[in-house]
């Protein structure tokens, strides 16, 4: 087997946040709906076309040489089509910068691209990508909720490729010499669990739980659980904020109790996707919430990792029950100034079509899109926590469609910081954030 990391903040290449993952980061709702009509009704929307001929696709870097691959197979059958990959950066932030830019100036240099999922919004309401037809990529087999990634005002602009979404990681060594018997379900379990590991001599010296808290991406993801996980939602139906609802505050109180009770540890303001994947593998925390990436690093047999064997995997724990993570992924969209669209679009269809994706998953762990991916038995001998990844996704809720999301992030990220330091109450952080997210969806 082999397995592919590929860093990314957040977001995964970004798949790991799926903040990669990084990057992957989503509030329950979208903020669409509340956008600026200037933004998505000029007139000089570029034409589409039924061209074709070769084209580019503009992704991650490709460490396991399988999309090369892949696109080699297509090239084989299309000739006359061929495609070319064209790397952009690991780094996120320097990937969109890159995409805005080439859009910006209206270039062809890209006809297929790799979109965040949080970036949906944004370059289809700017008209930088066009939609795709729905019916032609058989919809009911994706993950509905990595469907819904790739929507903005009800049409489909980027066809689903890669998603995920938070999954709570546990010591099953230390769990049975405290005699518990399963994973916990709710807060109130968890923090039950550590007490009394830490009452064993094996849990000596070792952490409860911890998730991503710097202040960054990742923190707009761990909030987001949390408040979903208590009952609660960013955003209404409507794109108006709820962060003062009783439900949003409870989410938001778990991270502060957290932290003054010991529940995560004081360095958890420092924890990105990566420092708190090495705390866990390196047998520094019980719990620990993160992406299915880490599944295969902390199973490494090199002696990299002090928790392979002694580790299993379980849905985010909520308040009153199991939890709601945030989805991540990656989607591919055709560009609006491609000289080829309808080859860019077969091409989409080909890539995040089922065969393909089989085939690509066994050469790397980033979850794909189409469902039956989830229970296929040679899947799941290759990753045995596609199950319970599984039963995250049915729960867990979309990113933002927010054509402004990041001064939405910025603004979850000042707040909350602001609360688990203490420089602000719940109450007063939560109130906060409701006047900023409230002006943002004006």
């Amino acid at each position: 087997m082999k397995i592919t990391t590929v860093p990314r903040g957040g977001r995964p290449p970004h798949p790991r946040g799926w903040s990669i993952a990084a990057a992957a980061l989503p509030l329950a709702l979208a903020l669409g709906a509340c956008g600026s009509g200037s933004d998505d009704k000029g007139s000089n929307a570029p034409a589409t076309n039924e061209g074709r001929g070769p084209i580019t696709f503009a992704t991650g870097k490709d460490l396991t040489g399988t999309i090369q691959k892949l696109v080699g197979k297509w090239n084989t059958a299309h000739p006359n089509e061929k495609v070319r990959i064209i790397e952009l950066p690991e780094d996120g932030d320097q990937t969109r910068q890159q995409l805005v830019q080439n859009a910006q100036i209206k270039s062809n240099a890209y006809d297929v691209v790799r979109l965040d999922a949080v970036w949906t919004a944004e370059f289809a309401a700017r008209r930088w990508v066009l939609p795709l037809d729905e019916s032609k990529l058989d919809p009911s087999t994706f993950v509905p909720a990595a469907l819904e990634t790739g929507k903005y005002r009800g049409k489909l602009y980027a066809a689903p490729w890669l998603t995920g979404t938070g999954i709570l990681y546990y010591r099953t060594d230390l769990l049975e010499a405290a005699g518990i018997k399963e994973a916990p379900k709710t807060w109130a379990e968890l923090t039950d669990a550590c007490a009394k590991i830490k009452k064993t001599s094996e849990g000596k010296g070792v952490d409860c739980y911890a998730g991503q808290y710097d202040k960054y991406e990742g923190l707009t993801v761990n909030y987001s659980e949390a408040v979903q996980s208590a009952g609660g939602q960013v955003f209404d139906a409507s794109g108006k904020p709820q962060v003062t609802s009783a439900q949003a505050k409870a989410g938001l109180q778990f991270l502060v109790d957290g932290f003054k009770n010991g529940t995560i540890p004081s360095k958890g303001v420092t924890l990105k996707e990566e420092e708190s994947r090495r705390a866990f593998q390196d047998g520094k925390l019980v719990f620990h919430r993160n992406w299915a990436y880490v599944y295969a690093l902390a199973s490494a047999k090199d002696g990299s990792s002090k928790v392979n064997g002694e580790f299993d995997v379980a849905p985010l724990p909520g308040k009153d029950g199991p939890g709601s993570g945030t989805l991540g992924g990656n989607n591919l969209s055709v560009s609006a100034f491609s000289k080829h669209q309808a080859t860019a679009r077969d091409f989409i269809t080909y890539i995040v079509s089922l065969e393909i994706q089989r085939e690509y998953g066994k050469e790397q762990s980033f979850p794909l899109s189409r469902s039956a991916l989830y229970a296929d038995p040679e899947m799941v001998k290759l990753y045995p926590y596609l199950p319970v990844l599984k039963k995250g996704l049915d729960t867990a809720r979309s990113r933002p469609v927010a054509v402004k999301y990041s001064e939405v992030s910025a603004a979850v990220q000042d707040n909350v910081t602001a609360a688990v330091t203490g420089k602000k109450s719940v109450d007063q952080a939560s109130a906060d954030l409701q006047t900023a997210l409230a002006g943002l969806a004006d």
